[in-house]
């Protein structure tokens, strides 16, 4: 330990009684525990709903899209590239397009997306997400089966087996001109889903590739592909790959971030939101440092005198009040950090604060810690600690010898 820390330490930790400088540095270090652990606490619930509204978007959302935006575009040149990527998991073509549903009077305009029932399980993860019936996409007795969102199932009214008609706005002027009937198809229900994502489960059916196409009228062409990767954080790498191997006028490639970038944004400006404001709270605890070596510098200035006069230099003299304010700063973070910790693993582990599952889709509030966030909270707070000792220290430094032990 060096002669400057020993003398801060001692100064910090004092023997004689409690005086109001002693007070003020107490309230420093309590406010820096409190503003760390607020921050701990907020970010790993912002953590924790940030990565549970992906699960629920990623459900049936592809990890990356290619789609196909003329009709100059090679089917058969995209789907070797993509085959030789290792990044990629699996791939499936699909299209996808507006259609009117109706069932006994009941109507409504939905997204029919015909997708390859191989791939469908490793990309979509439907079979997992049926509640009633099975995921059939097969064509029986020339109707094709699909499977339906719960919620679109209960505004068809309409249960596993029953058949609903789909008209495709695909020929519609034609039949206005010439008084025909529009392209309709009739599609028994195989199974019934639900993903926990609200869009998917109020508009959209699913059913084969080779049925969509006949419906939306897309003939033997796609609108595009979509990808399942090993990893999902290696999409914008993939996505920059694809994008300088094919033509943009030819193609359009987006990953899952795009797909919901606005979300993602507002979570993001609410995250940082939260930093700043609760940043503020340690802030308010680094003038009360400032305050309190202020004071301390005032106090000790008898003894800032003795040590200039038998050889300590205005470098130790900072050093000294620069280490009993970064002591503060370094007893409030790690006490917060602490605490910050232990209430998440409460939470985790035994969850403390429980949530009603049949409002929220989920029983317990999410959190999840991140190393990253220790460090930038530990860093916010050792900084303005340093900030409001940095005054004080050079304060201190520049103590006139002769005045303050001239009555010594």
């Amino acid at each position: 330990m060096s002669f400057e820390s020993f003398v801060a330490k001692r100064y910090l930790v004092s023997k004689h009684k409690i005086n109001f400088i002693t007070i003020i540095s107490i309230i420093s270090v309590s406010g820096i525990t409190i503003g760390v652990a607020a921050l701990i606490v907020v970010l790993s619930v912002f953590n924790g709903f940030g990565s549970l509204v992906t699960s629920f978007l990623m459900n049936f959302d592809p990890h990356l899209r290619v789609e196909v935006i003329s009709n100059d575009a090679n089917q058969e040149q995209l789907e070797n590239l993509l085959k030789s990527k290792k990044e990629i998991k699996d791939f499936s073509a699909f299209v996808n397009g507006k259609v009117l549903a109706y069932n006994s009077g009941l109507t409504k305009v939905v997204n029919l997306k015909g997708i390859n029932e191989l791939h469908a399980n490793d990309i979509y993860g439907i079979n997992k997400s049926i509640l009633f019936g099975k995921f059939n996409l097969k064509t029986e007795e020339n109707i094709p089966q699909a499977v339906i969102g719960i919620h679109l199932a209960d505004h068809l009214q309409s249960l596993v087996g029953d058949t609903i008609t789909l008209v495709s706005p695909v020929g519609i002027e034609k039949a206005l001109v010439q008084f025909t009937i529009p392209n309709t198809r009739k599609f028994i229900i195989a199974g019934i889903y639900s993903s926990d994502n609200n869009e998917y489960d109020a508009s959209y059916i699913f059913t084969s590739l080779s049925s969509a196409q006949s419906l939306l009228g897309y003939g033997k062409s796609v609108q595009g592909y979509e990808i399942k990767l090993s990893d999902i954080n290696r999409s914008d790498e993939l996505k920059n790959q694809l994008t300088s191997e094919l033509d943009p006028d030819l193609y359009s490639i987006n990953t899952w971030y795009d797909f919901h970038k606005d979300l993602y944004s507002v979570m993001q400006i609410e995250r940082w939101s939260a930093y700043i404001i609760l940043s503020l709270i340690i802030a308010v605890a680094t003038f009360n440092i400032l305050g309190s070596l202020s004071m301390s510098v005032i106090e000790k200035k008898r003894d800032i005198g003795v040590l200039r006069s038998v050889g300590a230099g205005e470098k130790s003299i900072v050093k000294i009040f620069m280490f009993e304010g970064l002591l503060i700063g370094v007893i409030g973070t790690l006490a917060g950090i602490f605490i910050g910790y232990l209430v998440c693993y409460l939470q985790i582990n035994y969850n403390i604060y429980p949530l009603d599952p049949t409002q929220y889709k989920i029983d317990s509030l999410p959190l999840q810690l991140r190393l990253s966030d220790f460090f930038y909270i530990s860093g916010a707070s050792m900084l303005l600690s340093f900030l409001a000792s940095l005054y004080p220290a050079k304060k201190a430094a520049s103590v006139n010898i002769v005045e303050s032990i001239k009555w010594e």
